[in-house]
């Protein structure tokens, strides 16, 4: 395996994700700038927040496929969310959960880190992913 997860004592627990990956591969595999669009660039559920989640993780999903990695291989993920505010976590959740198990995303999820920003790079843009993966 390339990548340990843990979650040592004394850390917050339980979270959705690891606290700590350890990668021993000596392939860096880095997916960025996941948005909730198709291959052919039409957006994918405007104004909803699950929805673009579960898009962006998708998408993410199919540019670790074509390095050759899964999210069984992340080490990292960062996820970027317009307008943040912690009442938006249950439907932040609930667009992970809706595709974890079509994607192998593990539970809990690979570190990861959630930043509220004001802008992405189009307004109906409520969300990107970013994976670093590490390969054998």
């Amino acid at each position: 395996m390339t990548v340990d997860y843990s979650t040592p004592l004394g850390m917050t627990q339980p979270t959705p994700y690891h606290h700590v990956a350890v990668g021993t591969g000596t392939r860096h595999v880095h997916v960025s700038g996941q948005i909730a669009r198709t291959a052919d660039g039409t957006p994918v559920a405007p104004g909803d927040l699950a929805g673009q989640v579960a898009q962006a993780l998708r998408n993410t999903a199919t540019g670790l496929a074509g390095a050759g990695a899964t999210f069984g291989d992340v080490l990292r993920l960062t996820f970027y969310v317009t307008d943040w505010a912690p009442e938006k976590i249950a439907d932040f959740m609930a667009g992970v959960e809706r595709v974890a198990e079509d994607i192998g995303l593990p539970s809990p999820m690979p570190p990861a880190s959630l930043i509220g920003v004001d802008y992405l790079f189009e307004p109906d843009v409520l969300v990107e992913v970013e994976a670093t993966a590490i390969l054998d």
